[in-house]
């Protein structure tokens, strides 16, 4: 008999909780079972349109990938996307419900434990087994009053732990029986094991440690798994992972500037896994290259506190150079937005209501709306025909001349504006390079003759059964789920 859940809990964030979650629901759906996928709470600004019609976190999106089920609400009941240093706002079962500070934010998640376990209790009803992931580390106490991410939620819902700690940073021996000896006596028993994860060079040298933290803590050694270089073909969640590159002689470079508030970057994903892209993230108190083929400003959570960004980085001034001498500007969903006259935020649905002029590069005014759009589109590119999927997620209405003429037919509604030259453009879809006839087109209008490598899809389903190859060879699966 197997277990009907079991959650893995980390020693602390970037362990590779969603790394792991998303090859054991790929190794267990090999296996022949039906899996899905939960988060009870997660906080990430890359998000992902639900079949339902909401939005779950983006790492949730790739476990429901490895599961080969359709994404829905239940898998991640709550998202918090951050907006400002202390607040963020909050999305219950795939909708906004409003913003909250981090102080207010505590006092709410006694009140959304209930709707966390609804939507836990749905899945498992359909499924043989849920694979949960906690968020953070399993040993906040100090937040452990109102836990509904980690070991709050685990007690609530009876569903058993797996630690697991990163050797990667340091340290593990300290993170794995430091967080056992934080844990009650009712957590503890709750915890079946241990994984050492992010592993370089010979495990066999770490069999004294993994000896030491089996005797300080009584946990069950589920195994160590080595470092896992496939993973870089997976969508990122997390934007501190989106270091810069180096540009390969002759790629077509692409720079992006990193917002204080970036939202669903891993609409880069498919450019940086082009072997003749090279794409540039330049960081705040850098300046963007004056040699980039394309300056590529992605989306925001926060079009005009980016936009104050964007101009006290100077990357207005350097865009606008870019433009002189010829280069080419893309702007997607809240980038979209900033590429226009006036964006306006009338009822604060971002911030402080107020309005700012934009980078003026396309003839377009935006408002922001209390409406949210959460939709899976798809159509054709207006200036090559080429076909596109993806999907919107964005509040405002933007309207203009310049939406005269549009980047997308979506099925026969318009979307986005291009410049009369052709060299700016922008639009409200998120995902567009996962299209490999596209992003085949895109390239060679940058530089003609380019032409796409890869077929981006396919790698990364590629890339999950090599993950749960890579977890069958290194961990105890089977001791893991047996019930």
């Amino acid at each position: 008999m197997i277990l009907p859940a079991l959650m893995l809990q980390g020693t602390g964030s970037d362990v590779g909780k969603s790394v792991l979650a998303a090859g054991l629901c790929r190794a267990l759906v090999r296996r022949g079972l039906s899996v899905r996928p939960f988060k009870p709470q997660n906080m990430s600004n890359n998000a992902a349109v639900t079949a339902d019609g909401g939005e779950i976190g983006r790492a949730q999106a790739l476990q429901a990938r490895a599961c080969g089920v359709a994404l829905h609400t239940d898998m991640n009941p709550v998202l918090l996307k951050p907006q400002t240093e202390t607040g963020a706002q909050v999305v219950v079962q795939g909708r906004v419900i409003g913003n909250a500070k981090a102080r207010d934010y505590q006092a709410m998640k006694p009140d959304l434990m209930g709707t966390v376990l609804e939507s836990f209790v749905r899945l498992r009803d359909v499924a043989d087994i849920v694979v949960v992931e906690g968020a953070g580390s399993a040993a906040e106490v100090n937040l452990r009053a109102a836990d509904i991410a980690n070991m709050g939620f685990a007690q609530a819902a009876n569903v058993p732990v797996v630690l697991i700690g990163d050797i990667d940073r340091g340290g593990v021996i300290a993170q794995l029986v430091g967080t056992w000896n934080l844990l009650s006596d009712r957590e503890r028993d709750l915890t079946r094991g241990f994984i050492v994860n992010k592993f370089r060079g010979d495990p066999s040298l770490f069999h004294d440690g993994r000896a030491i933290i089996r005797e300080q803590t009584g946990m069950a050694d589920y195994g160590v798994v080595p470092w896992f270089d496939g993973a870089a073909a997976l969508p990122r969640e997390d934007a501190f992972d989106i270091g810069a590159e180096d540009a390969a002689a002759g790629a077509i470079k692409i720079a992006v500037p990193v917002f204080s508030r970036i939202a669903n970057f891993d609409d880069l994903d498919p450019l940086r896994a082009e072997p003749d892209v090279s794409v540039v993230m330049v960081r705040a108190g850098e300046a963007l290259p004056g040699d980039a083929d394309l300056i590529l400003l992605p989306g925001s959570k926060a079009t005009l506190a980016d936009l104050a960004f964007v101009r006290d980085q100077g990357w207005d001034i350097d865009i606008a150079a870019h433009v002189r001498r010829g280069g080419a500007v893309l702007g997607i969903c809240g980038g979209y937005q900033m590429l226009g006259r006036i964006v306006s935020d009338p009822d604060g649905i971002e911030g402080p209501p107020g309005e700012s002029f934009g980078l003026n590069l396309l003839d377009i005014d935006t408002v922001l709306t209390t409406d949210k759009k959460l939709v899976e589109v798809s159509g054709n590119e207006t200036q090559t025909g080429a076909a596109v999927t993806g999907y919107e997620m964005h509040v405002g209405d933007t309207r203009g001349p310049g939406t005269n003429r549009p980047m997308l037919d979506l099925s026969g509604a318009a979307d986005g504006a291009v410049s009369a030259d052709g060299r700016i453009a922008g639009c409200y879809v998120h995902g567009l390079f996962a299209s490999d006839s596209f992003r085949t087109a895109f390239l060679q209008r940058i530089r003609p003759g380019a032409r796409a490598a890869l077929n981006y899809e396919a790698g990364v389903d590629g890339a999950l059964d090599a993950l749960a190859d890579h977890l069958e060879s290194h961990l105890d699966i089977d001791g893991m789920i047996d019930g």
